[in-house]
């Protein structure tokens, strides 16, 4: 489906996760930056950590997966996402189980990422000028991935978190203008349509969402 379709233009999408990530900088350092700055600062020190990283080079699924949690997953607004995905059936869910969905998105999401992140190569993101406000506190960072036959555009939707920093968090990535929530979303409200949350959460869980 769709994520299968962008192989290695996916996993730029997941580091390129620039927009997803704080890596190196530190984290007050980070709250502080604009949203399109912490993009270009945060691209360039994950896909470093990427390339020395040998055992995502050699395709070890264990060493992505470890890179993919411990520097993307943290900076995704998962609430936000999971119940856009879901779609309206996410208001009459229960608490635990909007967590179990939130979980298992997560852990698919994971999967997807670690096991593209061997194919980044000589892909880099160049970040796009920003159209948005300074005081915005929804905005999209518009970035290309170059170093394939023809830049690949991604554009990111990052919103303002509440607490301490004001920091950017991610909630929808659009590759070659498909957004990802949207693509979910139509997997997602079949599954529940038909088996309901509980039908969600297992096909989750049992990898059937791809």
């Amino acid at each position: 489906m769709f994520i299968q379709k962008m192989n290695r233009w996916l996993a730029a999408a997941a580091l390129s996760g620039c927009a997803f990530v704080m890596a190196m900088p530190g984290l007050a350092q980070a709250q502080d930056m604009a949203p399109n700055e912490l993009v270009e600062k945060v691209t360039s020190d994950v896909l470093k950590e990427i390339h020395d990283n040998s055992g995502v080079r050699s395709g070890n699924l264990n060493a992505a997966r470890e890179a993919v949690d411990r520097l993307v997953m943290p900076h995704i607004n998962f609430p936000r996402m999971t119940a856009a995905a879901v779609g309206p059936a996410w208001r009459n869910a229960t608490q635990e189980q909007r967590t179990q969905v939130i979980n298992e998105f997560k852990a698919m999401l994971i999967r997807t990422y670690a096991g593209s992140l061997d194919q980044i190569g000589d892909l880099k993101v160049v970040v796009l000028p920003m159209r948005a406000q300074t005081d915005e506190n929804d905005v999209l960072v518009r970035t290309e991935v170059r170093g394939g036959d023809q830049p690949i555009k991604l554009d990111y939707r990052l919103q303002r978190t509440p607490g301490q920093g004001h920091g950017w968090k991610v909630y929808n990535v659009n590759v070659m203008g498909a957004w990802i929530v949207d693509s979910y979303r139509s997997q997602f409200q079949s599954i529940v349509n038909s088996k309901g949350i509980e039908g969600l959460i297992d096909a989750l869980k049992k990898g059937d969402v791809k």
